[in-house]
């Protein structure tokens, strides 16, 4: 009883806080010197047609690395907490097979999926959507194939290799920008091309594509742990 109260407590001091913040909030009545810049420069500057896009993985690229880098280490310690936990010896629990149904489903949905990911991340400069997004969805069709088949065991070498690969050739396209361009992820020392096209906006295309590929090996490396552990 104490704990659901305190719990109830701790909720209405979190609403409070936000409906004081919601009740003082006022909406700019313009965009301020940093804003306006992006607004009226970035598809020129960049090539992107997708403004969001060029913002985070350029000017603020810096920004992007650290968010994969938080990702990459909570993936790493939830898979050493995991490990730890796996060398206890736990009696096995018999595992009810999946329906034909989701299986059959599995089979058709998962490559559908990853398609939609891959087209996700690829074409994140042109339309909404990205490397996070795209990667998600990846891991999305990962988790699918898992609960077809509960008993499946994916190659954790494998997807460390993705992970660690795109890690390095996303931090050698950002040193390629620093020594060719104006900056580290500087998108322009490959040609923009025509704002629009799929091959343009420079290296954007494919700094998103390698944040596709590690957030996606990094989900589907968290959903491999869980669903290892499961089988104990």
């Amino acid at each position: 009883m104490i704990k659901r109260v305190s719990v109830l407590l701790l909720l209405l001091a979190v609403g409070a806080i936000f409906a004081t913040l919601l009740a003082g909030y006022e909406a700019d009545p313009e965009l301020n010197l940093t804003a306006r810049y992006y607004a009226d420069r970035t598809a020129a500057d960049i090539g992107a047609a997708n403004i969001v896009t060029a913002i985070v993985v350029t000017y603020r690229g810096l920004d992007t690395l650290g968010e994969v880098t938080v990702l990459f280490l909570s993936a790493a310690i939830l898979g050493l907490v995991l490990a730890q936990g796996r060398k206890r010896e736990q009696a096995r629990r018999e595992r009810v097979p999946a329906g034909e149904l989701l299986t059959t489903g599995t089979r058709i949905l998962a490559p559908l999926i990853m398609l939609l990911g891959v087209h996700v991340f690829v074409n994140g400069h042109l339309t909404p959507g990205g490397g996070f997004q795209g990667g998600a969805i990846v891991a999305s069709g990962v988790l699918l194939l898992l609960l077809a088949d509960p008993v499946k065991h994916f190659a954790h070498g494998l997807i460390a290799a993705v992970e660690s690969l795109a890690g390095i050739f996303y931090v050698a396209i950002g040193l390629l920008g620093l020594l060719l361009a104006g900056g580290f992820l500087d998108n322009r020392f490959l040609p923009t091309g025509e704002l629009g096209a799929l091959f343009s906006a420079g290296a954007i295309p494919l700094i998103y594509s390698l944040i596709g590929l590690k957030v996606g090996a990094e989900f589907s490396a968290i959903l491999a742990d869980l669903s290892d552990t499961e089988e104990l």
